[in-house]
């Protein structure tokens, strides 16, 4: 006994349970297509010291699946979040964050102002003192950058949105910090003179990393490109990273401000994507772990206790920041879906308020039992947070159901294709009807992908095709192809059944995952099934017999024989003999037919 108690390591008890954690939490929920941030926070509030570490006396065996030091967890945690302003940066560039300047800087200040001065006079009405209202509401403000970019696309009008309001924030951390020392009672007289001290030297810094790193960096990943060693290149990634971090954080502002600057200067280089793809990995897990230690901040007995104004305080933060959000947007131009989305997605708190009501406590603003309250409010916010996006999209969509955005094209009675979905696969085969003067009309149930194509030209429309008589609306019966693109493997399928039942002799082609969901696709009666994985495999073999010397007309000849061979015997598999419509050899053919 006494040999295995000395084997005993709570460091690597802790890092056992947390790549157990990540072990279980991300294959389970990504099975299920669920994001793994619920997932995360539940294995916080399970393993940490509100959870099963408050029986580890009683049975000391719970300590190899507990976490024993919560306070080992935060510079890993911090670290997380270092990675993800990193990541930020790279996505974005200097002259990408010019063009967002007016949301950044326009939409963003006012997002935050607004909603921190609403946040300021309901608290400090109900009783609260100034200062710490004026700490509480700025805190609250602030809206999820961890969650909410792991959740959104930053290409779509909500992404772009969010990210704007997200940048601004973070920004706006530092001197948020900084106002509340020179509100603190015991540093009031000097407060002003270290806010202005820390700027200085702050600009000082972010001038020094522009400028060295735009001069600096290429040759630095050049070098490390050219040994061809993937060890050598993360090093260079990390120390950029920490080395930005650490500059800003000894001129007094946050470590994040370097991290995204960081980012910003590496996505100039031609070196961004291998630097992004590599430091993925890190993000992730450092991610992980921070989650966990928000998960281990909620006590579930002291939430039991103030069950009520738990609930008030948090719907009511909620509520508030999604309106006020949602109606700055809506002032500033955009539609409606896009103002409620990303209203409803950006409402709960912050990882960020966290950290500003840790500076709140120390500066004296707030008591110990009102900053415990209110972690509780932003911890169960940050939990709720991939749900208020999943509400989001779906109030996106019944809010612009009276716009003309959802007016079905008007169709002629001629002979046309329909096309479900206007994704990738979509939009390219609306391009290749239209290079064959073949009208077409498009239907998606996303908002943002129909106001996109219709801003570029492309007939398409709201609607769920699987719903109601939208297909009729669109003259399907008129139609001479249908085609169903999106990658949702059981909507497909019922889709396929419920037109081959409505239109017997309609031609129905459709996208595959792969050849067994080709052969489900066949059974339900889809004339054509084009498996994802095949075809990008055809058109490899195409590119390489070409590359060797074989002429083009045999090669074409042996591609579409080699298709129609992988297109029987799916067929076999799926228990059919022969297609029920079309003799085409291909979809392509088939869409020219």
């Amino acid at each position: 006994m006494a040999g295995s108690s000395e084997l005993y390591s709570p460091v690597l008890s802790d890092a056992l349970v947390i790549l157990g954690a990540a072990g279980i939490v991300i294959p389970v929920f990504s099975r299920f297509r669920i994001t793994p941030v619920i997932g995360f926070i539940l294995v916080g509030v399970l393993v940490g010291p509100f959870g099963l570490g408050r029986h580890v006396f009683d049975h000391p065996w719970l300590s190899y699946i507990t976490i024993t030091d919560p306070g080992g967890l935060e510079v890993f945690a911090e670290f997380g979040i270092i990675l993800l302003l990193f990541s930020i940066g790279l996505e974005l560039s200097f002259g990408r964050l010019w063009e967002m300047r007016r949301l950044v800087f326009g939409l963003g200040s006012l997002e935050l102002i607004v909603i921190g001065g609403s946040l300021t006079f309901i608290l400090s009405a109900i009783g609260q003192n100034f200062t710490g209202a004026l700490a509480l509401g700025l805190a609250l403000a602030l809206s999820s950058t961890a969650l909410v970019l792991k959740i959104t696309n930053t290409t779509t009008p909500v992404g772009r949105a969010a990210l704007s309001m997200l940048l601004f924030e973070d920004i706006a951390l530092v001197p948020i910090i900084f106002l509340l020392g020179a509100l603190a009672p015991h540093a009031a007289a000097d407060g002003m003179g270290n806010l202005i001290n820390t700027l200085i030297w702050g600009t000082v810094v972010l001038l020094a990393l522009l400028v060295f790193g735009r001069y600096l960096l290429p040759p630095l990943f050049a070098q490390a490109a050219r040994t061809k060693s993937p060890e050598l290149f993360l090093a260079a990634s990390l120390l950029v990273v920490i080395l930005a971090s650490l500059a800003t954080a000894a001129a007094g502002l946050s470590p994040i401000v370097g991290a995204l600057v960081a980012g910003l200067l590496i996505a100039e280089t031609e070196y961004h994507s291998e630097v992004e793809q590599i430091t993925e990995p890190f993000k992730g897990l450092a991610l992980g772990v921070f989650l966990i230690t928000i998960g281990m901040s909620i006590d579930l007995q002291v939430i039991w206790e103030n069950l009520g104004s738990i609930l008030v305080a948090t719907v009511g933060v909620i509520l508030l920041k999604a309106v006020v959000t949602g109606l700055l947007l809506r002032m500033m131009g955009a539609r409606r879906g896009t103002s409620t989305e990303t209203g409803i997605l950006m409402s709960s708190p912050s990882e960020t308020t966290l950290i500003v009501l840790t500076a709140a406590g120390s500066a004296q603003l707030i008591q110990p039992g009102t900053a415990m309250f209110w972690q509780i409010v932003t911890a169960i916010g940050l939990t709720v947070t991939p749900l208020l996006s999943l509400f989001g999209r779906m109030m996106a969509r019944r809010v612009d159901a009276g716009e003309p955005l959802h007016q079905p094209p008007e169709h002629t009675g001629e002979p046309h294709t329909v096309i479900v979905g206007f994704g990738r696969v979509g939009r390219l085969v609306a391009d290749m009807l239209a290079t064959h003067n073949k009208p077409y009309i498009a239907i998606d149930s996303d908002t943002d992908l129909v106001s996109q194509g219709r801003r570029l030209g492309y007939t398409v429309s709201f609607g769920d095709a699987g719903r109601g008589d939208a297909l009729m609306r669109l003259g399907a019966d008129q139609a001479n192809a249908v085609i169903l693109t999106m990658d949702e493997p059981v909507t497909a399928q019922r889709m396929v059944r419920k037109l081959r039942q409505q239109f017997p002799d309609l031609p129905v082609l459709v996208r595959a995952r792969d050849p067994e969901h080709a052969a489900q696709l066949y059974r339900a009666g889809a004339t054509h099934a084009v498996p994802e994985t095949l075809e990008s495999s055809l058109q490899l073999s195409e590119a390489v017999l070409i590359e060797t010397g074989v002429a083009m007309g045999p090669v074409i000849a042996s591609i579409h024989e080699k298709r129609d061979e992988f297109r029987e015997s799916i067929m076999e598999q799926g228990g059919l003999s022969e297609k029920p419509a079309l003799k085409s050899s291909s979809l392509e053919d088939s869409l020219h037919a």
